[in-house]
């Protein structure tokens, strides 16, 4: 442990530099190529992003509006297929300065961040936003037509599968603070009614709408992540005691 973490302090600033730029360049590479791959199927990535809104006619406004639009949506396909090499370089880059134990926690860790951040994506694009968007969308609508800019909703899509993305990881970010010791079960027990307060009002701030119904549908499953939390930090932390009474007993 002491031989690879004084390796790595005692490496030149120059040979830091070299690497930075030796993986950024990798990196840059890997979003391009998966840019440039995401053209030949921006249709289909159209019809993925539009099937939440599959029932409302979007517009454009402006003549060059498309040509941005198919711009940035191949540019973020590309991102989030290259977030693996991404991440590996990430991990790469940091490596020598971790500890065996810290390298084991982060190849466990990362395959959870993706998978629920996938969940909550999903969560949001198959159940969450179709009903959002029908409600906006038919509020009202005997008093004035709706004519959504498909900029305007790409925007909208994206930024609340972020945003669910992130709440979804709720589970992993507690399970990692239980096993460092700075949360306990008992302790996210006894501040289950100030979660649910928050979970109602995280909804009412993200969620676009002012319906109950949407609200619940968005505060339910935060309420099931914390309850969740809290199972798995009693889990992290009831193998910890039996791991500390074998090492003291060898």
């Amino acid at each position: 442990m002491e031989t690879t973490e004084t390796t790595f302090k005692s490496m030149p600033l120059m040979d830091h530099i070299h690497e930075i730029r030796r993986r950024l360049m990798w990196s840059a590479a890997a979003v391009l190529v998966f840019t440039i791959f995401a053209f030949f199927f921006a249709n289909q990535l159209f019809d993925i992003m539009i099937y939440p809104a599959h029932n409302v006619s979007l517009v454009y406004l402006e003549v060059t509006a498309m040509l941005s639009i198919y711009m940035k949506v191949c540019l973020t396909a590309g991102i989030i297929a290259a977030m693996p090499v991404l991440i590996y370089h990430f991990i790469m880059f940091v490596a020598p300065g971790l500890t065996p134990k810290e390298k084991k926690c982060v190849l466990i860790v990362v395959p959870w961040i993706f998978a629920m951040f996938l969940a909550g994506a999903a969560f949001g694009y198959f159940l969450f936003l179709p009903k959002a968007i029908t409600f906006l969308t038919t509020f009202a609508n005997d008093i004035a037509a709706p004519m959504i800019r498909i900029d305007s909703y790409i925007d909208f899509l994206t930024r609340m599968l972020l945003a669910l993305g992130l709440i979804f990881e709720m589970p992993v970010i507690m399970t990692f603070l239980g096993r460092l010791g700075i949360v306990s079960p008992k302790w996210l027990v006894n501040k289950w009614k100030i979660a649910i307060i928050l979970a109602f009002v995280v909804a009412a701030i993200v969620t676009p709408t002012t319906d109950p119904l949407n609200m619940m549908i968005f505060a339910t499953p935060i309420i099931i992540l914390y309850g969740m939390s809290i199972w798995l930090v009693w889990l992290v932390q009831k193998k910890k005691p039996e791991t500390t009474a074998l090492t003291d007993n060898q």
